[in-house]
């Protein structure tokens, strides 16, 4: 019979969030176990563009001009595309999510957001470096580009917004743009760039860098079931590949399946999905130096180790849906009109699913009904840009310790 190990504090979900989170805690000094059932950032932390967005001051918002929402609802924008079946079980999510994001309520998310998207670079950097994988950062930034006087005025008037909380932005012209970039085409008129966020490479092998760098600091992970979390006398206690293993402190940090395993615990949340797709394409003929958001048609380009990886915007369905790549079709000849991308690298694309709440904050804090019990997830399309740090308010959060930003914003009680 096996004996029951003990941990200080498990963490259970081992993609960015739940890593970067693990070195949070050992920085306080915890003795630290991260659970996942699977490989560390396979699932939802290995498919984005990698941008650690520190000009994500505006959450993404549900749209609310008619021309926008009539494109949504017919199908006819490649920015998104929804399941007719799953629309029942989405509508209290999308109903709320459509109330946050008024006028009235909208600035309560930016304001939320700020002081996550304010200290996501330097609570990322030093991490980066111990762990080795500086090697990794793209330092260019990003550029949002446009085909349309329309698109223009809309990129324009978000640049303005953008200076108005300190961010440095710099408008293109075609002429300036072509310098930046000089393989784009002439489709793309103008832009506006973002130097202050950073792009990782390969966020794949960033977690695994973290998680390298966790592990020679004394951190275990163990393969485990995030549904056998029961609460156990003072504690918690779960199963894992080495047997039962008791905590005084759990964290569920485990992005789409947050909300799931909260809910088993009695907790209801206002959530949603948001899968998305990406594929790479060979970039052994064609340079591209940033990541490139095509604001028409929602997608982005983004230089990976790999080649030039093609992201797209948001699918609303049920998270374990069966695969249906429709966007990425649609947006791959678009995508070769901007930029002459090569071949494909992979058979089928990738797809995974954001976590996202109806008034766009992550959940991190204490469980209000469970004593020892945390969450942190329900990053939405930010899970890599506020990964360190949500990490280092709640590693605070845990330790007893003065927040260096005001938590209030991410309580679960707010639901």
């Amino acid at each position: 019979m096996q004996a029951t190990q003990r941990s200080d504090v498990v963490v259970i979900g081992a993609g960015i969030v739940g890593t970067t989170l693990a070195l949070k805690l050992q920085e306080h000094g915890h003795a630290v176990t991260l659970i996942d059932r699977d490989h560390p950032g396979a699932a939802t932390s290995f498919g984005n563009a990698g941008l650690i967005e520190r000009s994500a001051v505006f959450p993404y918002a549900f749209p609310r001009d008619l021309r926008t929402l009539l494109a949504y609802a017919l199908q006819r924008s490649p920015a998104a595309h929804y399941h007719w079946q799953a629309l029942p079980s989405l509508l209290p999510y999308l109903g709320a999510y459509w109330q946050h994001s008024s006028a009235r309520n909208y600035p309560a998310a930016i304001m939320g957001a700020l002081p996550l998207i304010e200290h996501s670079w330097s609570e990322h950097a030093p991490l980066i470096e111990a762990a080795g994988a500086s090697a990794l950062v793209n330092q260019h930034g990003w550029i949002k580009v446009w085909r349309c006087a329309r698109a223009e005025r809309i990129a324009l008037r978000q640049a303005e917004q953008s200076r108005d909380y300190g961010l440095s932005v710099r408008v293109l012209s075609s002429a300036e743009l072509r310098l930046a970039e000089p393989n784009l085409s002439a489709v793309a008129q103008g832009g506006v760039h973002y130097p202050d966020s950073r792009q990782i490479q390969d966020p794949y092998d960033l977690t695994l860098a973290y998680l390298k760098l966790f592990e020679q600091r004394g951190g275990r992970f163990l393969r485990g079931d995030a549904e056998t979390l029961i609460a156990d006398g003072d504690g918690w206690q779960i199963n894992t590949s080495i047997g039962k293993v008791h905590t005084a402190q759990a964290v569920i940090a485990l992005g789409p399946w947050g909300e799931s395993l909260a809910r088993r615990l009695g907790y209801r949340l206002n959530m949603g999905v948001k899968r998305g797709y990406h594929m790479h394409f060979d970039s052994s003929t064609v340079s591209l130096s940033h990541v490139v958001v095509d604001v028409d048609n929602g997608y982005a380009l983004a230089p990976m180790k790999k080649g030039i990886r093609l992201t797209t915007g948001a699918e609303f369905a049920r998270r374990d849906a069966p695969s249906t790549p429709v966007q990425l079709e649609t947006l791959e000849p678009i995508a070769r009109r901007l930029l002459p991308i090569g071949a494909r690298l992979e058979a089928s694309p990738w797809l995974g699913a954001r976590p996202c709440t109806a008034d766009m904050l992550p959940v991190i804090g204490a469980a209000p009904a469970h004593r020892g019990l945390w969450f942190c997830f329900g990053h939405a399309h930010h899970g890599l840009t506020q990964a360190a740090s949500s990490g280092r308010l709640l590693a605070e959060m845990i330790s007893g310790r003065e927040t260096y930003i005001d938590p209030t914003p991410y309580r679960i009680a707010r639901f």
